[in-house]
């Protein structure tokens, strides 16, 4: 889902600085929520009652919530003034 993207060190007066490992997301954020929400709920549905599912379950829900305003914000309605 993710494609690593290295970028070369530079230095600062000749000091070699930490590199900082960047992804590049190859799957759009309402994809991998909504995958997300599905692998949370398939592994609830292996719990038993109790909290831990409970917890899942809230997770799947957060995740499907998120998803759903990630449509909002992208929705063609929303376009900034010109």
């Amino acid at each position: 889902m993710r494609t690593p993207v290295v970028l070369p060190p530079y230095s600062n007066k000749g000091k070699r600085m930490q590199v900082r490992r960047r992804l590049k997301q190859t799957a759009p954020l309402k994809d991998r929520l909504t995958m997300r929400a599905n692998d949370v709920r398939a592994q609830a549905a292996k719990l038993e009652p109790g909290p831990e599912q409970e917890t899942m379950l809230k997770r799947a829900q957060l995740a499907d919530t998120a998803a759903h305003i990630d449509d909002w914000v992208n929705s063609p309605g929303l376009q900034p003034p010109k």
